[in-house]
């Protein structure tokens, strides 16, 4: 995910100070595989990408966040502090697929300078639990120089800091990188993988691959846009909240906690995201509402569910049609759509319907993209679980999205694409 640091936030953090001793972090061989060790005691990392709702991960049992940029430290380890986390610290490299030359010495000695002070002023700080340096540069990459430029960050931060384990992230996982990772990077002491619809698969590419230390996931969760089926004009079919919660549920269950291997995984997406759609990533809606998923992690973690749930939504159609069926309207014809829901708690539900155009700011590896704008369109009536409306006057492709909420503002979501023409 692209994090733009600018030097003089680097800078900043030369007024922060740590009078505090560090905390020292292990990875030692088990009978079976590898522990992680944080103050000489067992840890396991129940962490989350994280973008506020600090207290609401520790409710759920979360222990970890994971931040990507030097520019979200300060933040990140005063909240770390405050409800007692663990930090693992994100130092955000530049890309080669978006214009940054690793065979240029000038730029990636200028790069590993500008990171320097702040590796210093928080490598004693007591909630860091590790560096993780870079995410996702083997995205679309074709020079291997980069590993060098990891390698030189690993080297030099285990030569100042003795107390903290070094990862790199991967889109995935390939042969190649593992090999290259392996090569070029001796002093990375973990791998770190991002990973969606892939998730089953990584412990076993991992030993196919020749991966011999320890690993954990750096993201998780719903399936990616680019995973999923799409419509007939090509647009990605989102999971409805209900679904991804599931998903969460059992991947969880099924392919990381039983891995021997695995120190443990950040939960991606820990707050709410524009990417594809308003809702696709985010375990959080934009105004703060939960969703399913958050209770999901909080049965997960702490094995048991929360007092107050999210809305759980069972179904969305369109004329009786779902996502699936690429939808298309003719402009301005009257439609009705209806949502499934119930609250766990029995509470009472308030149905929200909103449409928006497709996106058109579509990007690649989490770089940040503007929200597509409202529809405009005509309400017939609203009632309770159903909308009834006319299709927007301007061909084109749209979602139509809707939100169900409880009384305590938890939410449901879900949304079908279609087309007018």
């Amino acid at each position: 995910m692209k994090k733009i640091i600018c030097l003089f936030l680097v800078l900043s953090f030369l007024l922060f100070t740590c009078d505090t001793d560090p905390v020292k972090v292990d990875i030692k061989t088990t009978d079976t595989g590898y522990q992680l060790y944080r103050a000489g005691k067992p840890y396991y990392i129940k962490g989350a990408g994280i973008e506020g709702h600090y207290k609401e991960l520790v409710a759920a049992g979360g222990n970890s966040i994971r931040i990507w940029g030097v520019d979200q430290w300060a933040e990140a380890f005063a909240m770390a502090e405050k409800f007692d986390l663990t930090v693992c610290a994100g130092i955000w490299l530049e890309q080669e697929r978006q214009g940054f030359d690793y065979s240029n010495p000038d730029t990636v000695k200028q790069q590993f300078e500008r990171y320097k002070p702040a590796i210093l002023k928080y490598k004693d700080h007591p909630k860091l639990l590790m560096w993780n340096i870079g995410n996702e540069l083997d995205l679309n990459y074709t020079n291997p120089a980069v590993w060098d430029a990891v390698e030189e960050f690993a080297a030099y931060i285990h030569e100042v800091d003795g107390n903290h384990p070094t990862t790199t992230t991967t889109a995935f996982i390939e042969k190649e990188e593992v090999e290259y990772i392996k090569e070029k990077c001796p002093s990375i002491d973990l791998l770190c993988i991002n990973a969606y619809a892939g998730l089953p698969v990584v412990s076993q590419f991992l030993k196919d691959f020749g991966w011999n230390k320890a690993y954990i996931l750096g993201e998780w969760g719903t399936f990616g846009h680019w995973e999923v089926a799409k419509t007939g004009w090509n647009e990605p079919i989102e999971f409805t909240s209900k679904e991804k919660a599931e998903l969460y549920f059992q991947e969880y269950k099924d392919y990381i906690l039983p891995e021997p291997n695995c120190l443990g995984s950040y939960v991606f997406f820990w707050g709410s995201k524009q990417e594809r759609t308003p809702t696709w990533y985010g375990m959080f809606l934009q105004n703060g509402a939960k969703t399913q998923a958050v209770d999901v992690m909080h049965k997960l973690w702490k094995n048991e569910w929360p007092t107050d749930r999210a809305p759980i939504l069972d179904s969305l159609r369109i004329d009786e049609k779902s996502a699936h069926a690429s939808i298309i309207f003719k402009p301005e014809t009257q439609h009705s759509a209806e949502v499934w829901a119930i609250d766990p708690e029995n509470q009472a539900l308030t149905v929200k319907w909103q449409i928006l155009h497709e996106t058109t700011d579509k990007r690649t590896g989490g770089d940040e993209e503007t929200r597509p704008p409202k529809a405009e369109y005509k309400i017939i009536e609203k009632r309770d679980n159903q909308l009834s409306f006319l299709a927007p006057k301007q061909s084109g492709a749209y979602r139509l999205f809707v939100y169900v909420y409880d009384e305590t503002g938890n939410a449901a979501h879900a949304n079908i694409p279609f087309f007018v023409k």
